[in-house]
């Protein structure tokens, strides 16, 4: 029962959007980005290189850890491989974390980048906002034009 509630949560469902439209923008040769929820339910943008990262759940749980107990950005090198991590929020939801894994970049590169990165993370949470702002429109003009949707309904 608990795999089906979380595939039916509310942020499961807006994290699966969320994923979408961030992993349209990454070029084919990008960086592989994962976002994962509090669940940890995990979207990487390319599931083919995500494992060729050989990262463990462990290592992820980690990552989230980290950024919970308020290191934010979380900057990190595994398996001769950088990584970037931040909170992924919206006004409403805590939906998760983004990852971002950049195997051609060292630490000091990730520095020197650091800047470009935030902007990035800032990015994809304003594509989280805007997401969970139209599901919220969307649901305003559902219950609009059928205003008894929400109604309990007796099944006896």
């Amino acid at each position: 029962m608990d795999i089906y509630n979380s595939m039916f949560s509310q942020s499961f469902i807006i994290n699966e959007q969320i994923a979408r439209q961030i992993f349209e923008t990454i070029p084919e040769q990008g960086p592989v980005v994962a976002i994962i929820d509090t669940s940890a339910n995990c979207w990487p943008s390319n599931s083919e290189e995500f494992h060729k990262l050989n990262i463990d759940e462990s290592f992820l749980k980690e990552l989230c850890a980290k950024i919970d107990d308020g290191l934010d950005p979380v900057i990190t090198y595994e398996n001769d491989c950088s990584f970037v991590a931040s909170q992924l929020l919206t006004e409403n939801n805590h939906c998760g974390y983004i990852i971002i894994a950049l195997p051609e970049y060292d630490s000091q590169a990730i520095l020197e980048n650091m800047s470009l990165l935030e902007m990035l993370f800032n990015q994809f949470s304003l594509i989280a906002r805007l997401i969970e702002k139209n599901n919220r429109f969307y649901d305003d003009l559902k219950y609009q034009h059928n205003p008894n949707s929400y109604e309990q309904v007796s099944l006896n």
